[in-house]
């Protein structure tokens, strides 16, 4: 791979954020950046979304963190907490020096934020950096952000699918250890 950034595309549900979770499982550099997690569908089929430091162990859910609400095609989206608190994880790490943050990750970016002007700058100051970047993106629907990323020139594109999700995740360990060799020879 000789791209810097690595995002893996996908539908909801094919595994992605498992995939990230794996991959950052073998990380020995500090990671920045931040998750979103969903709540279970109510009886509408809407879920609540948050988002969190990818470091946070207790992900507590609440105003504070709630970027918004959907059922699909339906949605509420509280724009204050991608552009304070998304900014917020996203800034630390292009702000901290290289060897306290080499890697920032995006679990996952979808259409919520797209009307969020600042996270998205915030995002793709993440993508220009020197930083590793290990993101995930959904494979719809398409907006200029969504195409900002996907066509990045430092970033590859991964297609994750049920059958192929294994498969990817040995084809990318190697990046992740390319990835730790360099965050050791920079110490």
């Amino acid at each position: 791979m000789e791209k810097r950034h690595i995002v893996i595309r996908g539908h909801r549900g094919v595994g992605k954020s498992t995939l990230i979770e794996k991959l950052l499982r073998e990380v020995e550099a500090p990671v920045k950046g931040f998750f979103t997690r969903s709540t279970p569908r109510d009886e509408r089929g809407y879920h609540s979304i948050y988002i969190f430091r990818p470091t946070d162990q207790e992900r507590n859910m609440s105003r504070a963190n709630h970027i918004g609400d959907c059922n699909g095609r339906d949605r509420t989206i509280n724009l204050d907490v991608f552009e304070t608190l998304g900014v917020d994880y996203l800034r630390e790490g292009i702000d901290d020096d290289v060897v306290s943050a080499p890697i920032i990750t995006m679990d996952e970016l979808g259409f919520m934020e797209t009307e969020a002007a600042t996270f998205c700058a915030a995002a793709m100051s993440c993508f220009n950096s020197d930083r590793h970047v290990l993101a995930s993106i959904k494979a719809s629907p398409r907006t200029d952000f969504l195409d900002s990323v996907r066509s990045h020139p430092n970033v590859e594109v991964f297609d994750i699918t049920v059958e192929n999700r294994d498969e990817l995740y040995e084809r990318l360990r190697p990046v992740i250890y390319l990835w730790n060799e360099e965050f050791r020879s920079s110490r």
